[in-house]
């Protein structure tokens, strides 16, 4: 016999849960140093980098868990972006 497994009440999406308070580490985003070169909007996993008329404007914390991939995707020549402890 098999246990029955976990019941899901009502779908979602990622809209729906706020999941950036599960991040130790947070991006700290530079305007000045920013090209504007949108690979940290690319390669973001959770949509949490911000922009409005192709230009970076910051990060959604509300959704950032903290995986660090913008500030390793943001080119050497800019470093727009790096990863800040939580709380610091």
């Amino acid at each position: 016999e098999i246990p029955p497994g976990g019941v899901i009440l009502a779908p979602g999406n990622s809209v729906l849960y706020e999941t950036g308070d599960w991040r130790t580490f947070r991006p700290v985003w530079y305007p000045d140093r920013c090209i504007h070169c949108l690979f940290c909007w690319a390669f973001c996993p959770d949509a949490a980098i911000l922009v409005r008329d192709g230009k970076v404007t910051g990060v959604d914390y509300r959704y950032c868990k903290g995986c660090g991939i913008c500030a390793r995707e943001c080119p050497d020549k800019a470093r727009a972006l790096e990863m800040t402890r939580e709380g610091t």
